[in-house]
């Protein structure tokens, strides 16, 4: 079957975040939101059915997970990632940010020290902060475009307060696929220092050419067990408002700890349409998984071929993961509010601020491509057509 990624489909007058409320975050609804990450693409039309057909039922009262559900989660990351992984390492979350914020509580206490490496997911920052945990920075390295993590500096500022490291795998916003060796390294550290690891993968499946995810817990049994995985269907599929994600660790008190908190914070229970797609999109999605992909990619092309021809001032990092652009603006010589400017008032284009997920993002956007190639053709036009106006 080919699916239609190309065909514009009207999400106004849903209530979606992305185009109903972008004045949430832009103050205004008169730009093209390409800003939140959830696509412009309908989910499989398996996923769709298989929720249709749930719906029919009429009764939607709280909903177990069955052991088809987790023997989904199982199959799929041993056939993507080459993860085996068993059913009993499995824990519930109502969604990954949720998990974050569960598993910090559930792995330190208040005071405690937790890493983030900025720029990052800007969710990070607020469950450090609403949890009481003091955050410390380890700013990736960049490099003419290119990330990398900066070892030395995380093994200077870690100390015996400091009990976890919240990881993004594959990295938002910067679209980096860490390597074996970069995993390798941070796990050495956090086993040597006696630190936790939070991977949060949920992006694992949106990787492009020959780059490969590597779940932080294959590294080594030892790393394993320092670990806790976060992954979810929500990115993979356009699933994220149905709240439905699994938190994975192969130690029994990790995750004995992670789901007592949950039990503590009453967040046990499951989405009844969150259990059927998640169930269905790992079963019968790799097809149009594998044409998503294709086409992300195809996005990501056009537009940096484009900016390099006609607005070469721009430089787009890589995508190796995710399908969120990040576009580096600072040769512009724009302030950070003449950048606002630039795109919110005269270009009229959602990108998203690079400042938010730290300063190290000051001068960048971070630009979602998981939608129709007309709406990223027509935010190039807007961008030339304002950039003329200078």
């Amino acid at each position: 079957m080919k699916y239609d990624f190309d065909r514009v489909i009207e999400r106004r007058g849903t209530n979606c975040i992305k185009w109903d409320h972008a004045d949430l975050f832009f103050g205004r609804n008169d730009l093209l939101p390409m800003w939140v990450a959830d696509m412009d693409f309908e989910s499989p039309p398996e996923v769709v059915e298989a929720i249709v057909s749930r719906a029919k039922h009429g009764i939607y009262g709280y909903t177990a997970r069955s052991k088809a559900y987790h023997e989904s989660i199982v199959n799929w990351l041993y056939r993507r990632h080459g993860w085996k992984i068993k059913e009993e390492w499995i824990a519930h979350a109502p969604g990954v940010v949720a998990a974050v914020h569960i598993a910090i509580m559930a792995l330190s206490h208040p005071g405690d020290r937790v890493v983030v490496q900025t720029p990052v997911y800007y969710p990070f920052f607020k469950a450090i902060k609403e949890t009481g945990r003091q955050m410390i920075l380890n700013p990736l390295k960049e490099s003419d475009g290119r990330y990398s993590m900066d070892f030395e500096d995380l093994e200077r500022k870690v100390d015996s307060r400091t009990k976890i490291i919240i990881l993004c795998s594959p990295h938002n916003p910067v679209g980096r696929v860490w390597r074996r060796d970069e995993l390798s390294r941070l796990g050495e550290i956090c086993l040597n220092r006696n630190i936790k690891i939070i991977s949060d993968e949920i992006h694992s499946d949106l990787v492009f050419g020959n780059n490969k995810h590597i779940p932080t817990a294959m590294i080594s049994d030892e790393v394993s067990s320092i670990t806790l995985t976060c992954v979810s269907p929500s990115k993979t599929f356009n699933l994220a408002g149905l709240s439905s994600a699994a938190v994975i660790s192969s130690s029994s008190e990790l995750l004995g700890e992670y789901s007592s908190m949950m039990s503590t914070v009453g967040a046990g229970m499951s989405n009844v349409f969150g259990t059927v797609a998640l169930e269905t999109a790992y079963n019968n999605g790799e097809r149009w998984l594998e044409q998503l992909l294709e086409y992300i990619n195809g996005n990501f092309v056009y537009m940096r071929d484009f900016l390099k021809t006609n607005f070469p001032e721009l430089r787009v990092a890589d995508l190796e993961g995710t399908y969120l652009a990040w576009i580096d603006f600072r040769n512009t010589g724009m302030s950070v509010e003449e950048l606002r400017s630039f795109l919110y008032e005269k270009a009229k284009v959602g990108f998203e601020d690079g400042s938010i997920f730290g300063e190290e993002g000051e001068g960048f956007m971070r630009v979602n491509l998981a939608c129709p190639r007309a709406i990223v053709e027509e935010a190039m036009k807007r961008l030339i057509t304002a950039r003329k106006s200078e």
